[in-house]
């Protein structure tokens, strides 16, 4: 499926099954719904786990509720006596109890002394895990030999995948989302008032779709006040700064009136933040005077930042880069 939007950074490395979909008028006849060609989609990586690490360990943190969301707070080991800040962990679509998230959400804690909140963006509707069918046997190696009817059933699986997808991020759109955020973030405020305070504000990193509300959260908007002789109300920023891992579904409009500093993470030719889009993000950040850094990484996947295992020795090195870079940047700030 070719990109519909250039601006928009959602294009799947799978969507290609469309394509292959239209060729075949049987499985078409078989097929779910096609969705309309501007639905996002995502990758693998952005709605499912790598394997955990062996030697991880259990998450240090606990699941519990904040202004009434679900969370996972982690905190370093030495706090409350030692003073900490506060940081707003944003997740891709493997959502609040995926163990590397957790694990994720530790390592700034424990290295950067920070108080983390991870919030439930998807209110317990995580995105469909689309690697389990792939792994089917009976789709991998079929009585045929994994010919005609193996590729049949993989392109069924993937049809059904991509639709899947599809149907859950209709669900979990920027007005559901943002709520979640806000809401999360006052009672953060008060509940840590004295992170809050040690830090000069509230501090954000994002992955995959939690990437983009870092940038939303950075931006100051303009609403109409409640009434004539108010005029225009600016809002935000809502963070002191952010980092950002490989988001997914930014526009070059994400990047109008940001205000916050942000470091980001972009994966070399990633048709889930395109080329263009970082540019004219690069592009409007210089003229806005908003301080920032973009590293690019080759040679590795989309979500290569988040925890997980990899056997490529280039990945797991760039791993440990990109979270110093993102590390770093929030201390420095």
């Amino acid at each position: 499926m070719p990109v519909q939007d250039p601006e928009l950074a959602t294009r799947a490395p799978e969507s290609d099954a469309a394509e292959d979909r239209q060729d075949s008028p049987a499985l078409s006849a078989i097929a779910a719904p096609t969705p309309p060609p501007e639905q996002p989609q995502l990758c693998d990586n952005c709605v499912s786990d790598r394997p955990t690490p062996a030697g991880s360990g259990a998450p240090k943190g606990e699941l519990t509720t904040l202004g009434g969301i679900d969370v996972y707070i982690t905190k370093p080991p030495s706090y409350p006596s030692t003073p900490a800040r506060l940081l707003l962990f944003l997740t891709g679509g493997t959502g609040l109890k995926s163990i590397n998230n957790q694990l994720q959400a530790d390592l700034f804690s424990t290295e950067g002394n920070y108080v983390v909140v991870m919030p439930d963006l998807f209110s317990g509707d995580p995105a469909p895990n689309s690697q389990v069918k792939e792994d089917d046997p009976n789709i991998q190696s079929g009585e045929d030999g994994g010919g005609f009817i193996g590729m049949f059933k993989l392109k069924a699986v993937e049809t059904a995948k991509s639709f899947m997808i599809d149907m859950w991020l209709a669900r979990h759109t920027e007005d559901k989302i943002l709520p979640i955020i806000h809401k999360v973030l006052d009672a953060a405020k008060e509940e840590f008032a004295d992170a809050v305070g040690n830090g000069g504000g509230v501090y954000a990193a994002g992955y995959c779709i939690g990437g983009r509300y870092v940038l939303l959260l950075g931006q100051q908007r303009g609403r109409k006040g409640e009434d004539v002789e108010q005029g225009e109300v600016k809002e935000g920023p809502y963070i002191k700064a952010g980092a950002v891992a490989h988001a997914t579904m930014v526009s070059k409009q994400d990047f109008v009136g940001l205000k916050a500093p942000v470091s980001l993470v972009n994966v070399e030719s990633d048709p889930m933040f395109p080329d263009e889009v970082r540019v004219a993000g690069e592009d409007e950040m210089r003229k806005g005077g908003v301080e920032h850094e973009v590293q690019v990484y080759p040679g590795v996947p989309h979500g290569f930042a988040v925890v997980g295992e990899y056997e490529d020795d280039n990945i797991k090195e760039a791993q440990k880069t990109a979270y110093g870079q993102m590390l770093k940047w929030l201390q420095d700030h």
